[in-house]
């Protein structure tokens, strides 16, 4: 079978932007900036666990997690982690994993986890002929070691309501699926009125251990 992706939104930052002017959504999605060596001081003072990503990529490429640890700091990138003594050490090593490609930080989610592995959940989304319609929505379990869960990283796909169940508790299934659905709804609304033309959404979500749920991306062609 043929996929049509219909339009293309590579840049997170203006699909972010988009869904950050909704006020529902905007509810749900963590505290986002661009990157800049102020902003991540910034950042890390507040939430002292950020993660950055770069602005255009896919599959948990290139994403770092950073905190602060004691009167030190350090990052997560893939399975290593390092420990910086001092912000200026930290900033050369991103400054050296980064490259030249422009990021953005996110405030740090401390997700659900099932086994001490973090959980998140992707759920697809397409236009039809007749509408738009769910196409799937699962969880993915990250693979020990890592703080990413894609699947292309060795992330582990179960059932969202399994990944609910095993994550938070039975009782909270239906009520998360539902909240899930109702918020790809109101942002495959703002999301088609700003981006014209796109067809398949792939969002995706997490909850924390308090169980709110946070939009952390969306794809517009998801894998």
């Amino acid at each position: 079978m043929v996929v049509s992706y219909g339009r293309r939104v590579p840049n997170k930052w203006l699909k972010t932007e988009a869904l950050l002017s909704h006020p529902v959504l905007s509810a749900h999605i963590p505290p986002t900036r661009s990157y800049t060596a102020s902003h991540l001081r910034d950042m890390l003072n507040v939430h002292r666990m950020v993660v950055i990503k770069p602005v255009l990529g896919s599959g948990g490429s290139g994403v770092i997690k950073v905190e602060q640890e004691g009167s030190g700091y350090a990052y997560t990138y893939y399975s290593k982690k390092k420990h910086c003594a001092t912000f200026d050490q930290l900033l050369a090593s991103i400054v050296r994993l980064k490259k030249k490609r422009a990021y953005l930080i996110q405030k740090g989610i401390r997700l659900a986890t099932i086994g001490g592995r973090p959980i998140d959940y992707r759920v697809k989304y397409e236009k039809t002929a007749t509408g738009w319609v769910y196409r799937s929505m699962v969880g993915r379990i990250a693979k020990p070691g890592l703080f990413v869960t894609n699947l292309c990283r060795g992330g582990t796909m179960v059932t969202a309501a399994q990944g609910i169940r095993g994550s938070l508790s039975a009782s909270q299934v239906a009520a998360k699926k539902r909240e899930m659905r109702e918020l790809t709804v109101i942002a495959t609304q703002v999301l088609e009125s700003r981006f014209p033309g796109v067809n398949l959404l792939g969002y995706d979500y997490g909850i924390d251990k308090s169980g709110k749920i946070w939009i952390f991306e969306v794809n517009t062609k998801p894998q």
